[in-house]
C-alpha cells in the first residue's frame, strides 16, 4: 500500500551518523514516513582530538534550521553527544532528557552521589581524586586495589586497575597527559547547568576512585517515557583474557533470572528518580556470584550502538526502533517482533598486549566479502586499522590491549557462536612485526596477532574481572 503523497514525512536527525550504522538505523518500521537525516557525522562528534562544544552546537544548528519540521533527535554516542542532544532537543523543544539528568548519569563522581543516596548497597565506595594534585593518594579514602578513571569517560580510556603506589603513580604519570582532552569540554557543558555544592570544587578533569568489584557483568538497556521505565533488553559483557577488556556484548543475557530482575529494577528506580525523562539509557552492573551482591558501574543516557546488530539478529529490529520512537514522543513496540538468531554478540577482536607494533596485513574489504559470501553470509566485520598503521594510531583504547577490528555474529546457541567467532578469526588473519624491524628490515618474520583466543569461553558465564 503506498503512501499518501499529502502526508508529510516526519524528519529525524541523528547524532553521529555515518554509513557503518545506516542500515541500524533505517531498519526500523514505518520507515516510509520518516525521512534520517545526519545531524554531525560521527567524524564531527566522537573521536576527535579536541571537542569545540559552541562549534558543535553552532553547525548542528545550522543543519536543523534547514529544516521546515524538526521532529525528533537521535543520540547513539557517548560524549559529548549526550550532552549534545539534551540541549538541541531543548532549544527545539523536543522529547528528550533535560541536560541536568544526563550529566547526573554520565559525571561518574555525581552518579556515584545519586546512586548512594538511593541504592547504597548497590553502590562501591568511591572518592574524588585531584590527579594535579601531589599528595592525591594520601587523600583517597578507598584501599587498595581499585579502579581509577576520569569522570568523564568513554570506552575504559584512561581507566586503571590500581593495586600498589607505584601503579598509582604510573596511571597518573599518563592520565595527566591526555585527561584535559575530555575533561576540558566536559567543563563547558558543567558550565551550564546549576552543580550542587558537592561539586564546585570538582572539575572536569578530576578523576573517581572507585573499590574494585567483580563478577559477571551485565546491562540492561532501555528508556523512560512520561515518568516510567521500561527495558527492552539485557546485554552480557563478557571480559576477555587479560581479565581487563571486553571481550564480546552477548545477547541475550544468560545470567539468573532473579539478577536480572534486580537489575531491572534497580536501574529503573535510579532513571525515574534523577528525573530523566524522553530518552533512551543503558546501565552496567556487576553480580558477584560469591557475595550475591549486584553493583552499579556506570550508566549511559543512550542507547548502545554496539547492542544494535544483537538486537537486529535476535529481536529482528535495531533497538534504533526503541530510539526514534522515544524521540517522536511515541510508545515502542520493540516486543512486537522476533528474529532469526536466538543468540548474538558482538565480538571486540584484541591484541592483548600494549606495545606498539606494525600492521605488515590486515582484512581487505574483498577478504571480507568473500567470507561473507562463502562462509558466514550475515556477519558483520569492521577493520579498525590498515596495512602499515601502527597500533597507536587507534584511537580510544583501554590502558591494556587494542581493539583491532568488530566481528558482529549470529547463532542458534552460545557454542555455535564461539565456533563462528573462531572460524572468522582464522579466516581473517592480521600479521604484525615489531615496531623496529619494519623500518629497518622490510622482509621480517612477522608475528600473527591472533593471540586473543580466550581459554574461558566455553564456560556458562562471562569471565571474572
Amino acid at each position: 500500500m503506498s503512501r499518501p503523497e499529502e502526508i508529510p514525512r516526519r524528519n529525524i536527525f541523528v547524532l553521529g551518523y555515518d554509513l557503518k550504522h545506516q542500515s541500524d538505523v533505517e531498519d526500523i518500521r514505518d520507515i516510509e514516513d520518516i525521512n534520517i537525516h545526519a545531524l554531525l557525522h560521527t567524524d564531527e562528534v566522537a573521536n576527535q582530538d579536541g571537542y569545540d562544544i559552541e562549534a558543535m552546537l553552532i553547525k548542528a544548528r545550522m543543519v536543523l534550521d534547514q529544516y521546515d519540521s524538526v521532529d525528533g533527535i537521535v543520540c547513539h554516542w557517548d560524549f559529548p553527544g549526550a550532552a549534545l542532544h539534551a540541549i538541541l532537543c531543548k532549544e527545539y523543544q523536543l522529547p528528550g532528557p533535560t541536560l541536568e539528568s544526563v550529566i547526573k548519569c554520565s559525571h561518574k563522581y555525581w552518579s556515584r552521589l545519586e546512586q548512594r543516596r538511593l541504592v547504597p548497597e548497590h553502590t562501591p565506595d568511591f572518592c574524588a581524586v585531584d590527579p594535579f594534585d601531589d599528595k592525591a593518594l594520601e587523600k583517597i579514602t578507598v584501599a587498595f586495589p581499585f579502579w581509577l578513571k576520569p569522570i568523564k569517560g568513554y570506552s575504559s580510556m584512561l581507566g586503571f586497575h590500581v593495586t600498589n603506589e607505584q601503579e598509582f603513580d604510573d596511571a597518573i604519570s599518563k592520565i595527566r597527559r591526555t585527561i584535559g582532552l575530555l575533561g576540558d569540554p566536559f567543563d563547558n557543558i558543567l558550565a551550564r547547568i546549576e552543580l550542587p555544592q558537592e561539586l564546585h570544587e570538582i572539575s572536569g578533569n578530576f578523576l573517581i576512585a572507585e573499590q574494585y568489584v567483580r563478577g559477571w557483568e551485565l546491562a540492561p538497556e532501555g528508556y523512560v517515557q512520561s515518568g516510567k521505565c521500561h527495558v527492552h533488553g539485557i546485554i552480557d559483557m563478557v571480559i576477555g583474557s587479560n581479565g581487563k577488556s571486553f571481550e564480546r556484548y552477548e545477547y541475550p543475557s544468560c545470567a539468573p533470572e532473579p539478577v536480572q530482575k534486580l537489575a531491572i529494577s534497580v536501574s529503573c528506580r535510579f532513571m525515574e528518580h534523577i528525573g530523566f525523562d524522553s530518552g533512551c539509557f543503558n546501565i552496567e552492573f556487576f553480580w558477584d556470584d560469591e557475595t550475591d551482591k549486584l553493583w552499579i558501574i556506570e550508566i549511559n543516557p543512550r542507547i548502545s550502538q554496539s547492542h544494535s546488530y544483537l538486537f537486529e539478529q535476535v529481536k529482528g529490529l535495531s533497538n534504533h526502533e526503541v530510539a526514534v520512537q522515544v524521540a517522536l514522543g511515541e510508545r515502542p513496540r520493540f516486543d512486537q517482533v522476533s528474529g532469526r538468531y536466538k543468540r548474538a554478540a558482538k565480538f571486540l577482536h584484541r591484541r592483548y598486549s600494549h606495545e606498539n607494533m606494525v600492521a605488515k596485513r590486515v582484512p581487505t574489504a574483498e577478504d571480507i566479502a568473500a567470507f561473507q559470501k562463502n562462509v558466514q553470509p550475515d556477519t558483520r566485520v569492521y577493520v579498525w586499522l590498515e596495512e602499515g598503521d601502527q597500533l597507536t594510531d587507534l584511537r580510544d583504547q583501554d590502558p591494556y590491549s587494542y581493539v583491532i577490528a568488530d566481528m558482529l555474529i549470529a547463532a542458534q546457541s552460545r557454542e555455535q557462536l564461539e565456533q563462528k567467532y573462531q572460524e572468522a578469526s582464522d579466516s581473517l588473519p592480521f600479521e604484525f612485526e615489531a615496531l623496529e624491524a619494519s623500518l629497518a628490515v622490510p622482509e621480517a618474520d612477522v608475528i600473527i596477532a591472533n593471540d586473543n583466543t580466550d581459554k574461558s569461553q566455553g564456560t556458562d558465564r562471562p569471565v571474572a574481572t
